[in-house]
């Protein structure tokens, strides 16, 4: 073989040796074991496509009701580089209207929260995002709950990183589209166990309620009437639902019918005293007695229509609306309607017990006395003592 063949051939086996390096090398996990994730599009819940990297986002910002909670359920709260006014304690300025009652994600997380600046002030009075804020946190995702899609469409834009919207749906927590915002939660932060976890908890939880009340006869089920439901801070003993899904789930009876729309609305006080003969039982939200404590000390008369009241049959519910719906306390809430409804069904169900199960699920840790102790509160789940609980 000629010097100048042989070099020729040299230089062809390097060449393919070196071009088979490289691509062994491209192909390489990337560092810590794990292939890079590959860019997938999503649609969000308000039916927004967007383009994401499961698993690589490490600067998160969350705006909007409800969207840190939900965050706080699948992702981890180290991931966050910003959080709104009204989720941080230590700020003096901020929007204060639901310090008082529990909202669990921030008695999990809000000494986190504490040290993180400012993605906007938050609160019900904010019904736009503050972009100027959100960038100077610099995050590389944001998750919302502002439910328009031009305005998610343009803030993207100008963010220049993916902005996912979230939303749970008139059934709150027994809702498919609060399944799915879990669910897609899971798949943008690689947790879809986690997400699947609560998922699977909710309607196991669902289903052992229905089970226990399915065969109940309608003539043996109290009348109740749900009252003090959260609609934008405004609630009283007139603020009520006759569809309220916590009372479908537990097969009771609603005191409450042909109104002529579904979901929280206020009745009129005369159709609250027809009610009063036939309510056995009332289950009163905590978030309505600031409210209706000054009204029966100005008319102590108030309930004097009222059955349950008359029969001490008065139960109060924590509040499950603070900055949009506490899922896991809606959920809770479920379990202690069930059980004042009907005792006998549920008298192996203790109330610290099964919070601290439902938050444990949601958070990994008790957070039963946390929740019991915020002033709003009221020390818990109780039956309400009519004779004193107002004066």
């Amino acid at each position: 073989m000629s010097k100048k063949l042989f070099s020729l051939l040299l230089v062809f086996v390097l060449s393919i040796s070196i071009l088979s390096s490289s691509a062994a090398f491209a192909e390489e996990p990337s560092e810590g074991g794990e292939e890079t994730a590959a860019a997938v599009t999503i649609t969000d819940m308000i039916g927004r496509e967007v383009e994401i990297i499961p698993g690589s986002y490490e600067n998160v910002v969350c705006i909007g009701a409800g969207a840190l909670r939900m965050f706080s359920y699948i992702g981890d709260v180290a991931l966050l580089c910003g959080v709104e006014d009204i989720d941080n304690p230590s700020l003096e300025e901020r929007p204060k209207m639901f310090d008082s009652v529990a909202r669990p994600y921030v008695l999990a997380y809000g000494s986190q929260f504490e040290q993180l600046p400012s993605c906007g002030t938050g609160g019900p009075a904010a019904q736009a995002a503050e972009a100027e804020k959100i960038l100077s946190c610099s995050p590389d995702i944001v998750i919302s709950e502002y439910e328009d899609v031009e305005k998610e469409d343009a803030l993207a834009e100008q963010l220049g990183v993916p902005v996912i919207t979230l939303r749970s749906g008139p059934g709150g927590v027994f809702d498919d589209a609060f399944k799915a915002s879990m669910e897609l939660l899971g798949v943008i932060f690689g947790q879809e166990e986690k997400a699947q976890t609560i998922v699977t908890f909710i309607a196991e939880q669902s289903a052992q309620i229905i089970d226990r009340t399915v065969g109940i006869p309608e003539e043996e089920k109290p009348s109740v009437y749900i009252c003090g439901l959260g609609n934008w801070g405004t609630t009283n003993h007139l603020m009520t639902a006759q569809n309220y899904l916590p009372f479908e789930i537990a097969n009771i009876k609603n005191a409450v019918s042909g109104l002529a729309a579904p979901g929280i609305q206020e009745i009129e006080e005369e159709a609250f005293v027809a009610l009063g003969e036939d309510m056995d039982i009332m289950i009163m939200d905590a978030a309505a007695v600031k409210n209706i404590k000054p009204l029966y000390q100005e008319d102590p008369a108030l309930f004097d229509t009222c059955s349950a009241w008359q029969k001490g049959e008065v139960y109060l519910e924590m509040a499950y609306n603070a900055y949009y719906t506490n899922y896991e306390i809606a959920l809770i809430n479920t379990w202690f309607i069930a059980r004042s409804v009907y005792p006998d069904l549920f008298a192996d169900i203790d109330m610290t017990e099964k919070t601290n199960e439902v938050t444990q699920v949601f958070y990994g840790m008790d957070l039963a006395d946390a929740i019991f102790a915020c002033p709003s509160s009221f020390g818990g789940y109780q039956k309400i003592d009519t004779d004193t609980f107002f004066q």
